[in-house]
């Protein structure tokens, strides 16, 4: 069994190759690609799926996020499995 590293780096992808990135760079990138997903109709373009172990206020907090800033009611948290 081959041994797991861990990431110490953010890596982010470039013509369908990952590369590494600053977290900086890291966040931005998904910044814009939530933006972008706010934008073209979240309804249809974004769902969230939050851990059914998760605290309630985890979940609470990933659901206002969710309907609040993404505009989105697509979240689930799996609790009925």
């Amino acid at each position: 069994m081959a041994a797991l590293t861990r990431l110490t780096t953010p890596l982010v992808r470039r013509g369908g190759e990952l590369r590494p990135a600053s977290w900086d760079e890291a966040l931005d990138r998904a910044a814009a690609a939530l933006a972008a997903a706010r934008e073209s109709d979240s309804t249809r373009s974004f769902g969230m799926f939050s851990c059914s172990k998760a605290t309630n206020e985890v979940n609470y907090l990933a659901q206002k996020f969710v309907r609040a800033v993404l505009g989105s009611n697509n979240i689930d948290s799996c609790n009925r499995t």
